[in-house]
């Protein structure tokens, strides 16, 4: 049995998706389903349960024996959140009872870290896993300093010879966009916030560059297509003695002006962008280049292409965003 925390999520019902492509019939879904539309994240598949969070500990007691694997992605993702006990609850604790839930029980652990605990970016994109390593960021936010606590939480225990996970993976997620994200509303990735507003007729806007070193819309991301993220958590799943944390990019950042222009061509159509200022309540904070360094991944034996920007986008346009039936 496998159970895939987050399940109903973005990244999570697509590596749900990939479980039941394997043939994996034993998959249980950790997650809440609210009012809206998360449900169809997950319709298409076969499960054996669906859990809510609060409930997850009882169940797990329930299966110690048959789960073989926890893919951990639940978490409260929104960089804007500003309860701190709540993410302390949810991105902290809730990992540690799992990571010593898995040691206990012989269980392999593949979990969610964030790019955001790089913060600005002045330390470089190096994930070095270590407690020294880690040491040396500063996440900008409540989200990435809760993942990033869970981080040197781990690089501690490992340092310290403490027990592990028969298997145990930190993924650093950079700016994953596909099939499956659109109950994030505004937290939805730029490729599918720019197609909805071309379809809509609206104008397509991006941010002005406030720094001169980059032109306007030329901020740079590491865009990953969540096929690539998943086929990696898959490669993890096939050789589990690869233990560490990993950058999970592309290691080639593209500006949101490449990115824009891709969602254009995707639709047949003359790519028309113009520019607003950013922000004034988060200029001073905000990121003009993410690049994942990915040399750790590789070097544990990773060796598959990732996709190019405008092959993930003209794909994830012509194949869920236009049509009838987006969901996978």
């Amino acid at each position: 049995m496998i159970v895939v925390t987050g399940g109903a999520g973005f990244i999570g019902s697509n590596i749900v998706a990939a479980l039941e492509a394997r043939g994996i019939s034993e998959i249980v879904v950790c997650d809440w389903l609210g009012h809206e539309n998360k449900w169809r994240n997950i319709a298409k598949r076969e499960l054996a349960g669906v859990v809510p969070p609060e409930d997850l500990f009882d169940f797990l007691h329930l299966e110690a024996g048959n789960v073989e694997a926890i893919f951990h992605m639940g978490a409260i993702s929104a960089t804007t959140e500003t309860d701190g006990d709540r993410i302390i609850e949810n991105n902290f604790q809730l990992s540690m009872d799992l990571w010593q839930w898995c040691e206990a029980h012989n269980a392999r652990l593949i979990y969610a870290s964030s790019a955001a605990t790089y913060g600005d970016g002045q330390q470089g994109f190096d994930d070095d896993g270590s407690s020294d390593g880690l040491k040396k960021l500063q996440p900008l936010n409540l989200y990435g300093w809760s993942k990033h606590l869970f981080d040197r939480r781990i690089a501690r225990l490992v340092a310290d010879g403490a027990g592990t996970p028969r298997q145990w993976a930190g993924l650093k997620f950079f700016n994953v966009y596909g099939p499956n994200e659109y109950h994030k509303g505004n937290m939805r990735s730029v490729v599918a916030q720019v197609h909805e507003n071309i379809v809509d007729g609206r104008p397509v806007m991006l941010f002005r560059s406030h720094h001169p070193d980059y032109e306007d819309g030329g901020q740079l991301r590491d865009f990953v297509y969540v096929d690539d993220c998943v086929d990696v958590m898959m490669w993890l799943y096939d050789n589990p003695k690869v233990s560490g944390l990993f950058n999970l990019g592309t290691g080639k950042a593209r500006t949101f002006a490449d990115l824009a222009t891709a969602v254009y061509s995707a639709l047949g159509k003359k790519a028309e962008f113009s520019f607003v200022d950013t922000p004034v309540e988060i200029r001073d904070k905000y990121q003009y280049f993410t690049e994942a360094r990915m040399d750790r991944l590789r070097t544990a034996g990773y060796t598959a292409p990732f996709t190019e920007l405008e092959d993930g986008v003209s794909k994830y346009v012509a194949d869920h965003l236009e049509q009838d039936d987006p969901w996978r």
